[in-house]
C-alpha cells in the first residue's frame, strides 16, 4: 500500500468518525475555538478532504446521465438545470470541512494538531506526501525482490542440510570377508586365483 494513499484513508476514515463527534453536542461544545482552528489547519495540510472532492461531481454526472436516457429530448435543460443545482450545493462542502475538523479534535490535542500542521506545511512535509507514493513503489519491488531471494535461499539451504541428514542415517553396505568372493563372482580382493587342490 502507498504512503500518500494510507494518509488519505486514514485521514477519510476519522473524517468519518465526525458524525459519532458531532452526535455528541457535549464535545462538540468543550473544543475551543483555538483547538478547531488547529485541526483545521491540520485537516487542510494534509488534504484529509481531498479523497471526497468528486463525491458531488460524480453524484451529478450520474444524476445528468440517468435522467437523459429516460428523457432524451430534454438533454439540454437537464445538463443546464443538473449543474445549477450542484454548482448551488458546492457551498455545502463547508460542512464536510468543520466535520473533518472535529472529528481530528476529538482524537488529538492542539498541540498535536499544531505540530502535524507545521510539519506537513513544511517543506519536507510537502514532499513526503507528494513523493511518498513513488518512494513507497520503490519499496515494494525492493521488498518482492527481497522475499523471492530470502524464499529461495531458505528452500537451499534447508534441503541441503536434510539431503546430508538422510545420507548420514543411511546404512552403510557390509564388506566382504577376507578371502571371500565377492557376491558377483569376480576375483577375490587381492587379486590371487584361489587354490588348485585337484590331484592329477
Amino acid at each position: 500500500m502507498m504512503l500518500h494513499n494510507r494518509v488519505r484513508r486514514f485521514s477519510a476514515a476519522l473524517a468519518a468518525s465526525a458524525v459519532l463527534a458531532l452526535s455528541s453536542p457535549a464535545f462538540a461544545q468543550d473544543v475551543s475555538e483555538s483547538h478547531l482552528k488547529a485541526a483545521r489547519a491540520a485537516v487542510a495540510a494534509i488534504h484529509a478532504t481531498d479523497p471526497f472532492d468528486n463525491i458531488l461531481p460524480q453524484a451529478a454526472a450520474a444524476l445528468e446521465n440517468q435522467l437523459i436516457q429516460k428523457n432524451p429530448d430534454m438533454q439540454e435543460l437537464i445538463g443546464k438545470t443538473v449543474s445549477e443545482k450542484a454548482m448551488a450545493l458546492a457551498a455545502r462542502r463547508a460542512d464536510l470541512e468543520k466535520e473533518a475538523a472535529l472529528a481530528y479534535a476529538k482524537v488529538f490535542s492542539e498541540k498535536e494538531l499544531n505540530d502535524i500542521a507545521t510539519f506537513y506545511s513544511s517543506d519536507s512535509g510537502k514532499k513526503l506526501l507528494d513523493s511518498g507514493p513513488a518512494v513507497t513503489r520503490d519499496l515494494v519491488k525492493a521488498a518482492d525482490i527481497w522475499q523471492n531471494g530470502v524464499a529461495r535461499d531458505l528452500a537451499q539451504q534447508v534441503g541441503e542440510t536434510l539431503a546430508a541428514a538422510s545420507k548420514a542415517a543411511a546404512p552403510a553396505a557390509p564388506a566382504p570377508a577376507d578371502g571371500a568372493a565377492p557376491a558377483d563372482g569376480s576375483a577375490p580382493a587381492d587379486g590371487d586365483a584361489p587354490a588348485d587342490n585337484t590331484q592329477n
